[in-house]
């Protein structure tokens, strides 16, 4: 074996809350991977997210992911966020053949205005339902349901094949 199966993109994704609505926006035409689909901010991990901060113990680093999750949806939507909550993980193979791997969370809006980076062409701020009539990404409203339950009960859910 040489490695390259172990090899992945680690992407980590922020449903953000504001007032029981999450922000959903679309994806610009231009972009290589599911254009003018409607996602949650997010984007992927790169080493430079770490190895040019002091480690937090020993050689390790800390909240590596989280980190990755503020920066993007700074970046993407021009929002601050806090009290991030697990909400489940995600592979797939991506067009070019490498795998990926997508961290969700579940954010608190913090505060700011919507500005959308140029990669995002429009945004709303929606209910679990509402969101049923965008043109989501797979996976999106799977993980939209899994934060409403969690609205509503408290409790976050694993996810599980055939719910709606």
């Amino acid at each position: 074996m040489d490695g390259t199966e172990k090899k992945h993109y680690v992407t980590a994704t922020a449903i953000i809350v504001k007032e029981g609505k999450f922000l959903i926006a679309q994806r610009s035409e231009k972009e290589k991977a599911f254009p003018n689909r409607w996602t949650v901010p997010g984007g992927k991990l790169e080493a430079n997210d770490y190895v040019q901060r002091t480690p937090d113990a020993g050689k390790i680093w800390y909240n590596v992911l989280e980190d990755v999750v503020r920066r993007e949806v700074k970046e993407e939507v021009n929002l601050e966020i806090k009290e991030m909550r697990y909400v489940t993980s995600l592979t797939f193979i991506r067009p070019d053949g490498l795998p990926g791997l997508i961290i969700s969370f579940m954010a608190d809006y913090a505060g700011g205005e919507v500005v959308l980076d140029p990669c995002l062409t429009q945004h709303a701020w929606v209910t679990f339902e509402e969101a049923k009539s965008y043109d989501l990404i797979d996976g999106i409203l799977d993980e939209l349901r899994l934060a409403d339950q969690y609205l509503r009960t408290g409790k976050m859910a694993e996810w599980k094949k055939g719910t709606e």
